[in-house]
């Protein structure tokens, strides 16, 4: 059987460029994502109606949407054309729209995304070595939109998450790849937690821990790693055996 490998790192020139930008990851494995989980629907609803409680007036003006308008306006991109996942996720639930249950892996995603109101994306982790970077595009990255359309190349100095030249995420947390759907047979998968000042770290690992308790408690998934990953640690190096 194929071994499993993890090299993560947070590249220098997005750390210099965003002072205080750290990374959440956690690694699961294990996780039945296929049987019902009536109970994250209810939290996914709690969630939601805290969102509603935290956030009042202009979404883009609260502090921790801000600080992801401003970081996009430093790699070119609009915040208004190409928004952060979290403050679409969180337009979303203020208009007020109820998030659809997904499966428990997404949907644990989104319960932590709303409650401490910070990025949270899932995704498959492949078999074999997974090279991942959060860096600036370069030449020869291609991206795979998730509505089918054609390949694209981002352009330079756009902040993607890679693997090796396959851009899984454009735009820092904007947009996943078609092949990066988390789906009901998924087992294997890491969290990505973002934070950014005036985020205070402790907020992301709080985030974090609120990860390891919902896959245990509602997919019987094994938490097998969690890092905090940031300027004085941005890499991390996993084998997860066959």
């Amino acid at each position: 059987m194929t071994p499993t490998t993890l090299n993560y790192q947070l590249a220098a020139e997005v750390l210099a460029a965003h002072p205080g930008y750290c990374r959440g990851v956690v690694v699961v494995r294990g996780a039945d994502n296929s049987r019902a989980a009536p109970a994250l629907a209810a939290l996914l609803r709690e969630a939601e109606a805290g969102l509603r409680e935290a956030v009042r007036g202009n979404v883009a003006e609260h502090e921790r949407i801000a600080a992801w308008r401003e970081a996009y306006r430093r790699f070119g991109a609009k915040p208004s054309e190409h928004r952060a996942a979290i403050e679409a996720l969180a337009r979303r639930v203020l208009k007020p729209d109820q998030l659809p249950s997904i499966n428990p892996l997404v949907d644990i995603g989104n319960i932590v995304s709303l409650r401490h109101l910070l990025p949270a994306g899932v995704h498959p982790l492949g078999v074999g070595e997974n090279r991942l970077a959060l860096r600036h595009a370069r030449a020869g990255d291609g991206f795979a939109p998730p509505d089918g359309g054609p390949a694209e190349a981002p352009p330079g100095g756009e902040i993607v998450f890679a693997d090796g030249a396959r851009v899984l995420t454009r735009r820092w947390t904007w947009r996943q790849a078609a092949s990066t759907q988390t789906l009901p047979e998924t087992t294997q998968v890491f969290f990505n937690i973002d934070g950014l000042p005036p985020t205070p770290r402790e907020a992301v690992l709080a985030a974090m821990d609120d990860v390891r308790a919902l896959v245990r408690e509602h997919t019987g998934g094994e938490v097998v790693a969690a890092q905090l990953l940031s300027s004085e640690q941005p890499a991390m190096a996993l084998g997860l055996g066959g």
